[in-house]
């Protein structure tokens, strides 16, 4: 197993990722399926920070409970009502209220849980300024992606451009889907992580389409090794470098995710975490089985590329056929048959 490994960080062993493009693309398009599906049939569970709506926060007590908190507001004729813990407090979250309607939820929690009226703080957001920062939000995505597409096109080539922006909306996509069929809330703390998986999906395929470039250009006509050839061999130089990467950060962001947010019961990080748990997690298998078998399926397109794997073709036949012919033939001698004489 240790020799295995330490081949592994030395580059010895290839493996043909690209070969196996059928497989990855069949297990992404699962995977894509099963997420828009996700989208159109549940939705995102979006918070009232784009929906708008009104949020309580008070004091959780001892004999409160999830169920008690919600039939206690839905008396007062509170027909949408979201509860959930945020640390030592109830964080309460329904449709818009107007302030007579606001009142009486605080009059009702008061009674109910007898802590003072003043104590149950409240926040009233409209649907208009839930729509404004949905709108910015969905704006500043596709001028990053525009941003990024063009500094790719100038660094690198525009089919590793297109190759890194498929990745990084297929990472997008399946996020999204795990959000929707998960029902976690969708939050400006959401958005945050999804900023961040679009910075680490492209700085993980920038650094493999990097290793790519420099293998690849010393390429000539006279080489032994076709294009795909190449980038496998740049991929099993960068894949204990990507692997090591992707593990040290998901392991700080799963103990967010799974101590964090059951232990401490912080909702914010919930909201955060997960999206970089998922994101890092589909962002690391992008780069390495969907991001460069689609680079290279581009560049095999090219006259250059194609005529090099032709050649290559022809000289691997070539040197095939003549070891075959050049295997040494054993020679047998008779039994018994020897050039000294017996002596008498």
């Amino acid at each position: 197993m240790s020799g295995v490994v330490s081949r592994l960080y030395r580059g010895d062993i290839n493996i043909d990722f690209v070969g196996k493009r059928k497989l990855w693309y069949g297990l992404s398009a699962f995977l894509l399926i099963v997420s828009i599906a996700g989208l159109l049939f549940k939705g995102l569970n979006l918070g009232v920070e784009f929906k708008g709506g009104s949020v309580f926060d008070f004091t959780r007590t001892t004999n409160s409970t999830v169920q008690e908190v919600r039939e206690t507001i839905q008396d007062t004729g509170v027909h949408q009502v979201i509860v959930q813990e945020a640390g030592p407090n109830w964080r309460v979250t329904t449709e818009s209220l107007q302030g007579a309607e606001v009142t009486k939820v605080q009059q009702a929690v008061a009674d109910k849980f007898g802590v003072d009226r003043e104590q149950v703080s409240t926040q009233v957001i409209g649907a208009t300024w839930g729509g404004e920062v949905s709108n910015k939000a969905i704006i500043g995505l596709i001028v990053f992606m525009i941003a990024i597409m063009l500094y790719l096109s100038m660094a690198f080539e525009w089919q590793m451009a297109l190759a890194a922006i498929v990745a990084l909306i297929h990472d997008l996509v399946i996020t999204a889907g795990v959000y929707a069929w998960s029902g976690f809330e969708v939050t400006p703390a959401t958005m945050l992580g999804f900023l961040t998986i679009l910075g680490y999906s492209l700085y993980d395929a920038v650094v493999v389409f990097d290793m790519i470039k420099e293998v690849t250009a010393k390429l000539g006509t006279s080489a032994r090794m076709t294009y795909t050839q190449a980038a496998n061999n740049a991929l099993s130089h960068t894949l204990i470098r990507s692997l090591n990467t992707s593990l040290v950060a998901i392991l700080p962001v799963a103990a967010i995710l799974f101590i964090g947010t059951t232990l401490l019961g912080a909702g914010t990080l919930k909201d955060l975490s997960l999206a970089l748990f998922v994101g890092m997690l589909v962002g690391t298998y992008s780069s390495i089985c969907v991001a460069t078998p689609i680079l290279v399926s581009l560049k095999e397109r090219e006259p250059q590329w194609q005529a090099l794997a032709r050649r290559v073709a022809q000289r691997e036949a070539s040197e095939a056929k003549q070891g075959a012919k050049q295997q040494p033939r054993a020679k047998k001698e008779p039994v018994g048959a020897s050039n000294d004489k017996p002596k008498k």
